[in-house]
């Protein structure tokens, strides 16, 4: 199958789940996971009309940018280290990983040299593995409303990656949760920040993902299948 092939099956499961869960198909967005994948076929993939990828590394991001003649959007989706945001800084489109304090005030400085503001979400680690990043729930309201405060940094909902299961359905509580997460948070009327985004659901359970309200699923592997990656 094509990558262009591959695109078309994603976007015609994302409509039936989104219209089983009486949602507009239109509110969910696919960002291709690229990491390891060439720059032609990012190329190929932007030809058949997607337009947002998301990458996992910093120096692999600013290379590929460079090589990537199509017009697209970046997101950065990976653990973001702080010394390293400065080389992303202006352009990305989005940050989904932002879990502490400290890296959502060096993004805020760093887009703060540009005179511009970076879309971020907040990760949250809901499943508290140790493996992965993410603050906790515990912590989650406090950092929102300190980065809320980042005039240079503009918060736009939550990301999380839920533990691994053979069936998708393992993974639907821990989507829910971040669903009932966004809700309280949004319902506090934090100035400076609102819940319009969901990053949540990979190859594997995105459907699942997107009739719990995901508006962002990260898919890369059922696009770009294992012949274009490493």
């Amino acid at each position: 199958m094509s990558i262009a092939g591959n695109l078309k099956i994603i976007h015609d499961r994302v409509r039936t789940a989104a219209l089983r869960a009486g949602r507009d198909p239109s509110s969910v967005r696919l960002v291709a996971v690229s990491k390891t994948v060439s720059s032609s076929a990012l190329d190929e993939a932007a030809r058949a009309g997607q337009r947002v990828f998301g990458e996992n590394y910093v120096q692999e991001l600013v290379a590929k940018a460079e090589l990537v003649t199509e017009p697209v959007e970046w997101h950065f989706i990976g653990h973001l280290q702080s010394n390293k945001v400065r080389q992303i800084a202006g352009l990305v489109a989005m940050i989904h990983s932002v879990d502490r304090l400290s890296l959502a005030q060096e993004i805020d400085r760093q887009w703060g040299k540009l005179g511009k503001a970076c879309d971020v979400l907040i990760q949250v680690n809901i499943a508290c593995e140790a493996t992965k990043c993410g603050t906790s729930m515990t912590d989650l309201f406090e950092l929102v409303r300190e980065a809320a405060r980042l005039p240079h940094l503009r918060i736009r909902g939550l990301m999380t990656m839920p533990p691994f299961f053979d069936d998708p359905e393992g993974a639907r509580p821990y989507f829910r949760e971040l669903a009932r997460l966004a809700g309280e948070i949004s319902a506090l009327n934090i100035p400076r920040m609102e819940m319009a985004e969901l990053s949540m659901g990979m190859s594997g359970d995105f459907e699942v993902a997107v009739e719990e309200g995901a508006t962002l699923v990260r898919i890369g592997s059922a696009i770009f299948g294992d012949r274009y990656y490493g």
